[in-house]
């Protein structure tokens, strides 16, 4: 019985790797620029191309479609097989989704010296993932939040509506600005971080774990303030981090 479950799970593997799609840009400086894709993770890598990987698996074919190749209404071609546009522009890298209402799911592995640049203004999209990524990133989304683990900036990250949530490695570069209309803003730092900070909301709260001390008099598992912008150093003070977030709440905790 335990022979068959490790064949079958072999197998399951195998057949992943094998309708996996990948499309690669050998490129490992520049600026990749996203623009409109619904769902998209991005992951750092010490690789040196740019690797775009299809998260749908085999998909059924048109076979109408034969010979043929899917353009969108800006004249745009799937030129990656993942149901993706890219446009090599030399030391810009203009990415785009064929489908406007749904669109493929999409990992894309950046390399350390590739600065990312993300916009999304549709209602069809999901929130956006990004993990373990040491580049530049800028990223301005109109309904989708962005989560960030294990970053460390520079990072200019605007939302109308959705939620912020970053967790941040060691070695955070300045600046750091996370601003969301709507959605709430929720930073976790490593406790030896040398920060100076403005965190501001008009109609909702502020909390920061007291393990980071603010320079407050702390109370409990977490510090409440009432006021609307509250300034403060950790340890000291050093790389400058904004949060911002008009309609709800700011949470800062330690890691």
């Amino acid at each position: 019985m335990k022979k068959k479950l490790i064949i079958t799970a072999a197998g399951l593997l195998f057949s992943c790797l094998l309708f996996a799609q990948e499309y690669k840009l050998a490129k490992n400086t520049g600026k990749l620029v996203i623009k409109d894709v619904n769902h998209l993770t991005i992951e750092g890598s010490s690789g040196n191309e740019i690797v775009f990987v299809s998260l749908d698996g085999k998909q059924d074919k048109d076979t109408r479609a034969t010979g043929l190749r899917a353009i969108s209404n800006s004249g745009l071609e799937d030129n990656t097989g993942v149901g993706l546009a890219v446009l090599d522009k030399g030391t810009t890298y203009e990415v785009y989704q064929l489908k406007k209402m749904d669109g493929p799911r999409v990992k894309i592995l950046v390399p350390k010296g590739v600065s990312i640049s993300i916009s999304h203004s549709s209602p069809y999209g999901q929130d956006i993932e990004l993990r373990n990524v040491e580049s530049e990133v800028e990223s301005s989304t109109v309904h989708t939040g962005i989560h960030l683990t294990n970053v460390s900036g520079p990072l200019n990250i605007k939302t109308v509506h959705g939620e912020i949530e970053a967790d941040f490695s060691a070695g955070i570069k300045s600046p750091i600005r996370l601003v969301s209309t709507h959605g709430l803003v929720d930073v976790t730092l490593p406790l030896a971080t040398k920060a100076t900070l403005t965190m501001t909301t008009q109609f909702g709260e502020i909390f920061v774990d007291p393990a980071l001390k603010l320079e407050v008099e702390t109370k409990g598992d977490m510090v409440k303030y009432s006021s609307s912008s509250v300034n403060g150093k950790i340890n000291g003070g050093g790389i400058e981090i904004e949060l911002k977030s008009n309609h709800n709440s700011i949470y800062l905790r330690k890691k």
